[in-house]
């Protein structure tokens, strides 16, 4: 543990912010894997579930927690599976 006091801040705001970081990650790929189930088993409430999950990879990309260009190939993986299965 660090002595100096701007030191013990550091830490004390990369651990927040570490925390804040993991929940936003987690909670978009939950919603791509609940939006993947849905595709999968037909369900009705699709298209709410598609727009849940890009709203996610956009909050994502742009807390820069995953490049822009990533979200943009995800998001246009999840458009392809809704039409394919459609």
């Amino acid at each position: 543990m660090p002595n100096i006091k701007s030191a013990i801040k550091r830490v004390k705001v990369n651990e927040k912010n570490n925390a804040q970081n993991t929940a936003t990650k987690s909670a978009m790929r939950t919603a791509v894997k609940k939006f993947e189930a849905a595709v999968v088993n037909n369900d009705e409430n699709v298209k709410a579930l598609l727009g849940n999950a890009v709203k996610q990879l956009d909050k994502a990309a742009s807390k820069g927690l995953i490049h822009k260009n990533t979200a943009n190939r995800q998001k246009a993986r999840l458009m392809k599976k809704l039409s394919v299965e459609a």
